[in-house]
């Protein structure tokens, strides 16, 4: 019996002199498995959910291209209109400055008429021409040209009608006389061509047959 009392002693003794967290991981290493792996798999799936998936991917960087491509197309566009720009800026520049070398040109021109018409010194008549001449050269250095009107149908894209004559030889519609010359600059107009145009005669053959012909219909509709 003495001896039964002492192996219980003992066994107290020990289990008091035993580490409490030793017991902690025993219970923990006891634990059911399918607990601990449930929460794994379960913030694993979690995780696959949250992630992209490679057709998600690949949408949003065809999405990303189309976008890159768009504003490539659009700044492309703007650096042509740019351009364009630019080079019309520079191939007009000097349209302020002909014009006013027009108003000297047009000065020359009536010195010259004024000069053959009162029978001026011919030196002054011929050093005056020489002036103009030389005008109009540097005006076609500088690409400005004068339009031609005399003799020509009637352009109202580069000729201006002041008046209506008839004529007899000119058919209607055709530029007889130039009062005032026009020019272009390239293919641009400065000024229009001040010009007179031929139109039918009140008299002419054509005039008198048309006047026959409304009668004769005016009958007929009756």
């Amino acid at each position: 019996m003495k001896g039964t009392m002492s192996e219980v002693k003992s066994k107290e003794s020990s289990l008091e002199d035993r580490d409490p967290h030793e017991n902690v991981r025993e219970e923990a290493s006891g634990a059911p498995e399918g607990a601990g792996g449930g929460s794994t798999e379960s913030s694993h799936s979690t995780q696959q959910a949250d992630s992209p998936t490679v057709e998600e991917l690949q949408a949003k960087l065809a999405e990303a291209e189309d976008r890159a491509l768009r504003a490539q197309a659009e700044l492309e566009n703007v650096r042509r209109r740019l351009r364009r720009e630019m080079e019309d800026e520079r191939r007009y520049y000097s349209m302020p400055l002909i014009k006013d070398l027009l108003s000297v040109l047009d000065n020359l021109h009536r010195a010259i008429e004024a000069a053959e018409t009162t029978g001026a010194t011919e030196g002054l008549l011929e050093g005056v021409r020489m002036v103009a001449d030389q005008l109009e050269e540097t005006l076609k250095a500088h690409h400005c040209i004068p339009i031609e009107a005399a003799g020509l149908p009637f352009d109202p894209n580069v000729h201006e009608a002041i008046a209506e004559h008839p004529h007899e030889e000119l058919p209607p519609g055709t530029v007889a006389h130039v009062a005032r010359r026009g020019f272009k600059l390239h293919d641009r107009v400065v000024r229009p061509s001040q010009v007179i145009v031929t139109k039918r005669a009140e008299g002419s053959e054509e005039s008198n047959e048309a006047a026959r012909e409304e009668p004769s219909d005016q009958s007929t509709s009756r």
